[in-house]
């Protein structure tokens, strides 16, 4: 699962971790949440890649209604490239959705405590998604999901998901425009895996980051600060 994250580091950043030549600057992001927009790789014409702004749940070319996003901001990992909501875009339209971070929560109901989950060197990191153009309404709209899957030794204590990492050395073969065939793409399940667990920590934060309406640095403030 992942329903929450961070990319507060700036457009140079991007521009570093995934090879794009020019990255438009966008404002830091402490609490991205569903149905927002936000930046994407995807590679065009020639392997030249490039960052857009997409919705956060995809929405499916045939859906009749935008609103299907917002159950669609996951895709399980195992079952993407057959169930009819993503099996279009696993063959199609892989993206790369940047992040600096991500949110889980532990504890009973109604006493949930936010736990962010990042890189212990603070660097950007990239989810694999996939994306779609919806075109039913008065204006396309693009939009993504983040696939996920079992959940490393970290994660396994909060939840019994987690979204898929890529390594950076498989960016390329994951946005891959000529691996459309089943085989090829089944041949991609081995990079939908969890990710090591070595490079990571979980940090307790604010409760205020809890509010998807909060914005700003204090939804990372250690916990007891905010």
């Amino acid at each position: 699962m992942c329903a929450r994250y961070t990319l507060t580091l700036g457009s140079q950043s991007l521009a570093d971790v995934f090879e794009i030549a020019h990255v438009h600057d966008f404002a830091p992001r402490w609490n991205v949440a569903p149905t927002q927009t936000v930046p994407v790789v995807v590679e065009g014409p020639r392997g030249v890649r490039r960052v857009e702004p997409m919705r956060w749940g995809l929405v499916p070319s045939w859906a009749d209604d935008l609103a299907i996003g917002s159950r669609m901001i996951n895709a399980r990992a195992e079952t993407a490239a057959t169930k009819p909501s993503f099996r279009a875009a696993m063959r199609s339209r892989r993206c790369l959705v940047p992040a600096d971070g991500f949110y889980e929560w532990t504890g009973p109901a109604g006493d949930r405590r936010p736990l962010r989950i990042r890189r212990k060197d603070g660097a950007v990191f990239a989810f694999a998604g996939l994306w779609e153009v919806w075109t039913k309404g008065r204006e396309p709209v693009e939009t993504f999901t983040i696939l996920t899957t079992a959940p490393n030794d970290l994660l396994r204590s909060v939840h019994d998901r987690m979204p898929v990492i890529l390594d950076p050395a498989d960016f390329a073969r994951w946005l891959d425009p000529d691996a459309k065939d089943p085989s090829a793409v089944a041949d991609l399940a081995g990079l939908l895996v969890p990710c090591p667990e070595e490079a990571w920590e979980m940090v307790r934060v604010s409760r205020w980051v809890n509010d998807a309406r909060h914005e700003g640095p204090d939804c990372v403030l250690p916990a007891g600060n905010g």
